[in-house]
């Protein structure tokens, strides 16, 4: 079993002007780095369909996807002072959850053994009724929700690297105990939530694990991270199924960061993630792209990422 690999040249037509920092060249510099290295001719592709409203409106109200659809069709470029969209954005972002969707299926029926899904636009900011930090619907969220409807799935964890705070992933399962939510992040940094004491409420309480890093912390700290804590978290809770937030932001090279994470870092914590879903849930990995904004470096750290996920 292979790899799959979700991508469409679709996912550039949610279309930002420079110098924002989430634009089209974030998947060009992917897909060129893969493609010169042959990776991408080794992956299995997975061509993303349009996610059905009724998955998004698992973790999003109603009146919040219309708005959405709404602020497209009217030619609004910025819903905030971070995030841009287009007239295309909101099939685009459909497109997005529905690859994940995709890489979902896939996995579940044992076509490929694990996935990494080159979208945009991100996700993990989104809350249920709130465009954020470049994020228009939460793609890893309502792969959970969809997990668990679609295909029975009652334990997910979730783990996210990305180097901002995944505010409205959390949010999304505070009060749940069958969805564990595991973050690594810098502190201070937007979006301001994730601190150690944010724990989970309700059923949900010890199922939301917040790790922050702080600035200058490199690749010892990092690891550290998953190594003490993470690992032991999800051999603890025993998910059926994995996904990735994969934010490639925390590289040392990151504009929008203070940390030091080096390419083969996050080849290194990607190796820990396999190894420890081989034990826990079959190795079934969904892994899905959140941040990361210097091209170079982004573009190097999928490739060492899926590196570990072909192994």
């Amino acid at each position: 079993m292979q790899t799959g690999f979700v991508y469409s040249d679709e996912f550039l037509l949610h279309n930002t002007t420079m110098p924002h920092p989430e634009s089209p060249k974030r998947l060009k510099a992917i897909v060129s780095k893969l493609e010169k290295s042959g990776l991408l001719e080794k992956l299995t592709l997975i061509p993303p369909k349009e996610a059905s409203e009724k998955w998004i409106e698992t973790i999003h109200d109603k009146d919040f996807i219309l708005s959405v659809k709404t602020y497209c069709e009217e030619g609004i470029r910025f819903v905030d002072t971070d995030t841009e969209i287009c007239k295309d954005s909101f099939r685009i972002a459909k497109l997005a959850v529905g690859g994940v969707l995709e890489a979902i299926d896939k996995v579940i029926s044992g076509e490929i053994k694990n996935a990494f899904c080159a979208v945009r636009p991100p996700g993990h900011h989104a809350e249920k009724d709130k465009i954020m930090g470049f994020c228009l619907f939460n793609n890893v969220a309502i792969g959970a929700k969809y997990l668990q409807q679609k295909h029975k799935i009652e334990k997910i964890a979730i783990v996210d690297f990305d180097v901002h705070h995944g505010n409205g992933t959390q949010n999304s399962f505070y009060e749940d105990e069958t969805v564990l939510y595991v973050s690594t992040h810098q502190v201070p940094l937007y979006p301001g939530t994730g601190s150690a004491d944010e724990t989970g409420d309700q059923k949900g309480e010890g199922f939301t694990l917040n790790l922050p890093l702080k600035p200058e912390s490199s690749d010892f700290h990092f690891l550290e991270k998953f190594q003490n804590y993470v690992i032991p978290k999800l051999e603890e809770f025993k998910p059926e199924f994995l996904l990735l937030s994969a934010g490639f932001d925390a590289h040392k090279s990151d504009p929008l960061s203070n940390l030091r994470v080096s390419t083969a870092g996050f080849g290194k914590v990607t190796k820990m993630l396999k190894n420890c879903a081989e034990k826990v849930c079959k190795g079934r990995i969904v892994s899905v792209l959140e941040g990361g904004y210097n091209l170079d470096a982004l573009a190097e750290a999928v490739e060492e990422h899926l590196k570990e996920l072909r192994k």
